[in-house]
């Protein structure tokens, strides 16, 4: 089966986990917790990529949000490291984060288009295949998510890839101009961070409006999990548009 964006979303199984599996997710949802992101970045890499994958899928359900997030940028690291040695290990890695938001998974994709999203952060291979899937998720003619919570993640998502990829991410300009109108603070703080990120000049007075908007949110931004109100974010993001405009017309 393919999705919209014609990729096929029916992921090859990955190989059948060690019998430490357990020992290991236990222990990374300790380290998770408990240490610094070096820390966490450290113990992932000490594990052979493919012995790590089942456990930050099961990680990405966890109650506590910081041992959440740190599975989330685990993805990271574990793809970079397996596409270096099996890219089509690491493809298979996204698209069972794609099979898992389709309907038809039976499943609901907890954290699955943050990791996307973190992903396409890092590999830059990865990020050219997988990052008009990603934009897909906040787009209406795409594979809109329903549910808010997988939309939050994919603003989220999307914001976390243009950090690094805003020459690919441009395409979600237009829906992210949207969110920044949502009545859901956490959606418009992160359609206005993604906005920053893409320097959109064309959200310039969309996001000057919202920098005196108090609502407090929640936010994994910068490798911290902390309050934010969305008119600070505004404000960063506004900074952003401002500095690429001033740069290019240097």
């Amino acid at each position: 089966m393919t999705d919209q964006a014609g990729l096929d979303v029916n992921p090859e199984p990955m190989p059948k986990q060690p019998a430490r599996s357990r020992q290991i997710k236990t222990e990374m949802a300790r380290v998770f917790g408990e240490m610094d992101a070096k820390t966490c970045r450290a113990f992932i890499s000490s594990l052979a990529p493919r012995t790590a994958v089942n456990p930050l899928f099961s990680l990405l359900l966890h109650p506590v949000p910081l041992v959440k997030w740190r599975a989330v940028q685990g993805f990271g690291v574990v793809a970079e490291r397996l596409a270096g040695e099996d890219m089509e290990g690491a493809r298979t890695i996204l698209r069972r984060m794609m099979w898992q938001l389709n309907d038809e998974s039976g499943g609901i994709g907890w954290g699955c288009p943050e990791g996307m999203g973190e992903i396409v952060a890092v590999h830059a291979g990865l990020a050219v295949e997988f990052h008009q899937v990603l934009i897909s998720y906040i787009r209406e003619d795409g594979n809109f998510l329903e549910y808010g919570p997988l939309r939050r993640g994919a603003l989220w998502g999307v914001g976390r890839a243009a950090e690094t990829r805003a020459d690919l991410m441009q395409k979600a300009t237009e829906p992210l101009l949207g969110f920044c109108q949502s009545d859901d603070a956490e959606e418009c703080a992160l359609a206005a961070r993604a906005l920053g990120q893409l320097s959109a000049s064309s959200a310039l007075s969309l996001l000057e409006s919202l920098r005196a908007d108090a609502r407090e949110v929640v936010l994994f931004l910068e490798g911290t999990l902390r309050p934010w109100r969305v008119g600070d974010v505004a404000q960063e993001a506004v900074e952003r548009v401002r500095r690429a405009s001033a740069e290019n017309h240097a």
